[in-house]
């Protein structure tokens, strides 16, 4: 009796194991949203504030690189531009002894006017003052016309030099590190007075509010799944048993491929698995790297 109660119990624990390997649907590593940030500039690194496992928010600035040579060179440009647009033509001016004398003209003509009404002047007198009159207006039209134009065409002459000053600003402007996500440094791979050229990474950030579980599934467990689908999500915890999480299917992969090595699907034989992409909130257990495991919500829309 003794023997047969052993062998029960035996039994019982061999089930249990049988039913806690299979309790799982699959199974899967958490992995992040990486973005590594890259310098824009070349120049030394004359100030870089990111640190590994510091939180950044987007629009924070971390640091800068040399920028000494762009403002000279914007300065160099904004010399040349005033130099070129101190040559315009002051039209005013050099059209203002002209508008002087069309004045006069003009008063004069109006005095005739009046003498000629009493006949105290001749129409001779009239027309010669009326023909003046047409030709200063002509002499001011053509001036005014040449002015212009010479000036337009030194106005122009200044534009890419003005282009070239809005490259500069533009040069200038991402010399400054601007943080553009909020996130986790998770590496850091330049340090202050290091010389670095445009494309050179900085640092790694994710955000890891959530994390994205891959797991892998079998052709039978499509049916169970779909885009949207809440699961559960297990991770193992320091007492033995499992932390547990609610996570979303956001992504179900098209093509089949073969099983990861590293991967047990619910189906240990099946050569051919689909990837999955489960998002998971993450309250501060989760780590990229950590492996987790997916129950699915029968009937579950």
């Amino acid at each position: 009796m003794k023997h047969l109660i052993s062998f029960t119990i035996a039994a019982l624990l061999l089930s249990a194991c049988n039913n806690g390997n299979n309790q799982f649907d699959a199974s899967g590593a958490f992995e992040a949203q990486e973005i590594i940030i890259s310098a824009e500039t070349a120049g030394t690194l004359k100030q870089f504030d990111a640190e590994e496992g510091e939180n950044l928010t987007a629009g924070q600035f971390i640091g800068y690189t040399d920028s000494t040579q762009l403002y000279l060179k914007k300065k160099q440009l904004e010399a040349q531009i005033n130099a070129l647009l101190s040559r315009r033509p002051d039209i005013a001016a050099q059209i203002g002894a002209l508008q002087e004398q069309l004045k006069s003209a003009q008063k004069e003509q109006s005095r005739i006017a009046n003498l000629l009404k009493s006949e105290a002047a001749t129409q001779k007198m009239m027309d010669d003052v009326t023909a003046q009159i047409e030709v200063l207006k002509k002499q001011i039209d053509a001036l005014q016309s040449s002015l212009s134009i010479t000036s337009g065409s030194i106005t122009q002459e200044s534009v890419p030099l003005q282009i070239t000053i809005q490259q500069v600003n533009d040069q200038l402007a991402k010399s400054r590190i601007i943080n553009q996500v909020n996130g986790t440094v998770l590496a850091k791979y330049a340090e202050p007075n290091e010389v670095v050229a445009p494309g050179k990474p900085l640092y790694k950030i994710a955000d890891l509010s959530f994390l994205i579980l891959r797991a892998y599934i079998t052709g039978n467990q499509l049916p169970e799944t779909g885009l949207n689908k809440k699961v559960k999500v297990f991770t193992d915890n320091s007492a033995g048993s499992y932390n547990e999480h609610e996570g979303t299917i956001t992504w179900i992969s098209d093509k089949a491929e073969f099983t990861p090595k590293t991967i047990q699907t619910k189906d240990e034989r099946a050569n051919l698995v689909y990837a999955v992409k489960i998002r998971v909130k993450n309250d501060g257990s989760l780590k990229i790297g950590m492996y987790g495991e997916v129950r699915f919500l029968h009937g579950n829309n």
